[in-house]
């Protein structure tokens, strides 16, 4: 028997966030509206003028910040409501108004950095070391001053800004391939029913446990991309250029340089990520045995390597059973940690908790500074909803401490060390939750989930990160990327990372490349492998350590972004430049790999 949904005003206000508490009309969002609309002409007024005197650059940096910080409110309510209902037009409408004002406030602002890097290093110094507000925003510019070097003269940059919409042009023709024009066959679903295959149904039909079911997702999906192959190849090839042309344009030494520049991270963190997983590639391989053996298949094919190993545990864990269950994992951290979250989860309203008619689907933290750091969630009842709610919250205390100790203009974090809090949380109620059951069965499953969240998020992003690094060189030596050229350089990946001995690397992934929508923001994806690495090893410290791990970790949480991601994590425990905490997070891996082998028997 179906249960049928409620509506939006059916909810309970106790498992309902808290929206009302940042407006409680829309009459006082349109108020905030109106000031954010009439603060624009106090920002520009300082057009032309940064280099008049220190207080007026720090008159300048406020007014920024002062109305940045009111926008941030009003888009946050909008889009949140939205997302309540995403029927409700007139939510719908607030969203669209709030993302127009966003690009407003955004044109009006963007003289700041190129009025700044106008001024002379030496000046700006001098002026910091005069002005103890200026002072205050010392991190902020000198992280402006040190990509100076790569601004050019007024007409240059006034033509890279002209050609950026062209710029753009590969990731919108591959957005409207991919999510418009491309249509995919029908197969045959586990009841035999013919189900027309999509985007979003691929990864259930991956999960399937009737093999047949998962071969013909994979067949239909990849011979379907594999008929737009080369237009699908030059138009990523354009997009590989064109990360070499900025480069060049901006005199970087390579497109992977200008893109790690922007947060300050070393190649080196880049490189030492690729070759410490390839020295840890035989417990991947061990790994797909492993599945192999459990999954009963004389060889394992790439269609096989997403259905689960454990069938899923039948335990019912109802909210409430998860927000205890979460707090006692999460005790470690101590009593101040576990109070704000155990209040964010219950009587503050953090958390919008349950499915509603029209809601958005999936679950996020989001939050503006002068707001809770609240987390959507379609919460059901089950473990994968609980380990969801720890990592959403992972985010949302990271935001609270962060907000609650920087000013606003170090309050947000960058995405190198986003994902850090999140899987960390997750560590930690891996942890407690092995620690608390004899039960074989759900020691397997908690087991298994791990195992997954390392090959999907450390080893399978890094394959794709060392992909857009031979990509990138191949064009900057002069190379063509073709199809052919794609394809070899994406198989071979695919054979040394999940190994050959009882594995069938299919012909079809190589053209896998062709719909992973990350490899048009290049060099991006490597900080998911990054910071699951971080994770582990900040956790490991945390449990074996104790109270000088713990301290080191809250002050990571409450630093923002007032200083480069790497010194941050430094200060936490972890040295991302050098290849020990990857090290770290793979022989976590290689540990529960043996554990898991011991249970299979």
């Amino acid at each position: 028997m179906s249960v049928k949904l409620k509506k939006r005003h059916e909810v309970p206000d106790e498992h309902k966030w808290d929206l009302d508490s940042v407006y409680d009309t829309v009459e006082a969002w349109e108020k905030d509206y109106a000031r954010v609309e009439a603060m624009i002409p106090q920002l520009t007024a300082y057009q032309g003028r940064l280099g008049e005197s220190a207080g007026t650059l720090l008159r300048a940096l406020q007014a920024r910040d002062e109305i940045s910080k009111l926008l941030e409110q009003v888009v946050v309510y909008a889009r949140m409501k939205e997302d309540e209902d995403t029927t409700n037009s007139t939510y719908q409408a607030l969203s669209g108004r709030s993302m127009s004002l966003y690009s407003r406030v955004a044109a009006a602002g963007a003289f700041l950095t190129p009025e700044i890097l106008a001024i002379p290093s030496e000046t700006i110094r001098a002026w910091m070391d005069q002005e103890p507000g200026l002072a205050a925003y010392r991190h902020e510019l000198e992280d402006t001053l040190r990509e100076k070097e790569h601004v050019r003269s007024p007409e240059v940059e006034e033509l890279l800004a002209q050609v950026g919409e062209v710029g753009a042009a590969s990731q919108d023709i591959f957005g409207k391939l991919n999510h418009a024009d491309l249509k995919f066959p029908s197969i045959k679903d586990e009841q035999g029913n013919e189900v027309e295959l999509t985007h979003g149904r691929y990864l259930r039909f991956m999960e399937s446990p009737v093999r047949e079911v998962r071969k013909q997702a994979f067949e239909a999906l990849y011979t379907t991309y594999n008929k737009f192959r080369n237009t699908l190849a030059a138009t990523y090839a354009n997009s590989v250029k064109k990360d070499v042309f900025y480069a060049r344009a901006r005199r970087y030494p390579s497109a992977r340089a200008a893109a790690l520049s922007a947060t300050n991270v070393p190649e080196s963190v880049y490189d030492n990520l690729i070759a410490t997983v390839h020295k840890n590639l035989p417990s991947l391989h061990r790994y797909m045995q492993l599945r192999r053996r459990m999954l009963g298949l004389d060889e394992l094919h790439m269609y096989d390597v997403y259905t689960p190993m454990v069938p899923d545990v039948d335990k019912k864990v109802p909210y409430e059973e998860a927000v205890d269950t979460i707090l006692k994992a999460l005790a470690p951290l101590g009593e101040e940690y576990c109070e704000v979250a155990r209040r964010g989860m219950t009587e503050d309203r953090w958390v919008d908790i349950y499915e509603n008619e029209g809601k958005r689907s999936g679950a996020y933290s989001f939050g503006a500074y002068t707001t809770k750091p609240f987390i959507l969630m379609n919460y059901q009842d089950n473990l994968d909803s609980m380990f969801t709610l720890a990592h959403e919250l992972g985010h949302s205390m990271h935001s609270y401490f962060s907000r609650k100790h920087q000013p606003y203009h170090y309050a947000g974090y960058t995405i190198f060390v986003a994902e850090v809090a999140s899987t960390f949380n997750e560590a930690l109620l891996t942890d407690y939750l092995l620690k608390s059951t004899d039960d074989p069965k759900l020691k397997m499953y908690l087991i298994n989930h791990q195992l997954e969240s390392f090959r999907t998020t450390l080893y399978r992003q890094t394959m794709f990160a060392e992909f857009e690094h031979i990509t990138h060189q191949r064009v900057e030596g002069g190379q063509a990327l073709t199809a052919d050229v794609l394809d070899e350089i994406y198989y071979d990946l695919n054979k040394r990372y999940y190994g050959t001995e009882g594995m069938v690397v299919d012909d079809l992934i190589a053209i896998e490349w062709a719909r992973i929508p990350h490899f048009y923001s290049a060099f991006y994806v490597y900080q998911y492998a990054t910071g699951i690495s971080a994770a582990a090893s900040l956790s490991h410290q945390v449990l074996t350590e104790g109270q000088p791990a713990v301290e080191r970790y809250l002050t990571f949480l409450k630093s923002g972004s007032s200083d480069y991601s790497t010194n941050l994590l430094k200060e936490a425990g972890v040295d991302m430049t050098s290849p020990e905490p990857v090290q770290q997070a793979l022989d976590v891996f290689a540990r529960l790999l043996d554990e898991m082998e011991q249970l299979a028997g």
